[in-house]
């Protein structure tokens, strides 16, 4: 438990910095600020693998599975990129949300972190659940295995998809009966009184939206993680620890996402082989096989390579046609 305390203190702490000292006051996040706060998180993600190495080569985690320091390091590697590689599309939706609800750049970031509190509660509570499940219901492998090759498929053959529009959602319809809605932004503040009514602004309506987002891309983050690990510390603190780097991520993605149009076979041929792993989890423990480690986390980074590349590729290609 202490592990889990320090773990969870240390993010408690990270994240107070983040909002109360850093970002204090309401500003534009420029590309160079973002790309050097990316850095840090992803430098800070990497150097807890280094972390996990030593806790589980001293005994400090539960280890059920009795893995080796070197596994234990192996998997959250894999576990982090997974997960940051997921969050590809979780950007492009935060995008289109903000551009609905007209949130201005500068209040954006105080939204993403009230966004990135409630997905790690939301992550907790959704990732001991699965790890529960599994380990209480056998065939329930089969039935996640099945649906991240389901979700593989559906990304990468369905096509052109109309844009997302927030405003039409069933969240969104439903809040505005619930309680009134400003019309204009009141600088950072979620909720407004007026004459004596309390009314919610639209970064309160854009928080909510980004909330139910990400719990729905977190039915597939969390059942292609599990099929990489069932180690709870491994799995929550890759996931925090991706989830940390999200809002950075954003500010030096968002204008840039759309020139990535093809990482989106990337991530379905990710999908699609931690689903076929997950469906042989049983087939594999009970022939006392395994996966190697160098080809998960192979596959995870030549995908994502190709697919950054090709995307890349075609830019170019298309430019050199307009002209």
């Amino acid at each position: 438990m202490m592990v889990w305390i320090i773990f969870l203190s240390v993010v408690t702490v990270l994240l107070a910095l983040d909002l109360g000292v850093f970002n204090r006051k309401a500003h534009v996040i420029s590309y160079k600020e973002a790309g050097k706060w990316t850095t840090f998180w992803v430098g800070l993600s990497l150097v807890f693998s280094g972390i996990i190495f030593w806790l589980f080569k001293e005994g400090h985690v539960d280890n059920p599975h009795n893995y080796t320091p070197e596994t234990a390091f192996w998997k959250y590697i894999q576990g982090y990129l997974l997960e940051l590689s997921l969050s590809v599309d979780n950007i492009f939706v935060i995008a289109v949300i903000f551009r609905s609800f007209s949130i201005p750049q500068k209040y954006q970031h105080r939204v993403l972190f009230w966004g990135i509190v409630g997905a790690v509660v939301f992550r907790a509570l959704m990732i001991f659940f699965g790890i529960w499940l599994i380990q209480k219901v056998d065939w329930v492998t089969y039935l996640f295995g099945a649906f991240l090759i389901y979700t593989a498929y559906n990304m990468a053959f369905s096509g052109e998809e109309s844009e997302f529009n927030p405003k039409e959602s069933w969240v969104f319809k439903t809040m505005r009966k619930i309680m009134p809605i400003t019309k204009g932004i009141h600088d950072q503040k979620l909720f407004v009184k007026k004459m004596g009514i309390w009314a919610a602004t639209p970064l309160f309506l854009a928080l909510i939206i980004i909330e139910l987002t990400d719990v729905l891309f977190a039915l597939d983050s969390i059942p292609a993680i599990l099929a990489i690990t069932e180690n709870p510390f491994i799995v929550f603190s890759s996931n925090i620890m991706a989830i940390l780097g999200l809002r950075s991520m954003y500010f030096f993605l968002a204008n840039v996402i759309d020139k990535f149009s093809y990482l989106k076979y990337s991530l379905a041929v990710i999908l699609l082989f931690v689903g076929i792993k997950m469906g042989l989890h049983h087939y594999l423990k009970a022939n006392d096989l395994a996966i190697p480690e160098w080809l998960s986390l192979g596959v995870i980074l030549v995908s994502l390579t190709a697919g950054i590349l090709y995307s890349l590729y075609k830019n170019k290609q298309n430019e050199a046609l307009e002209k």
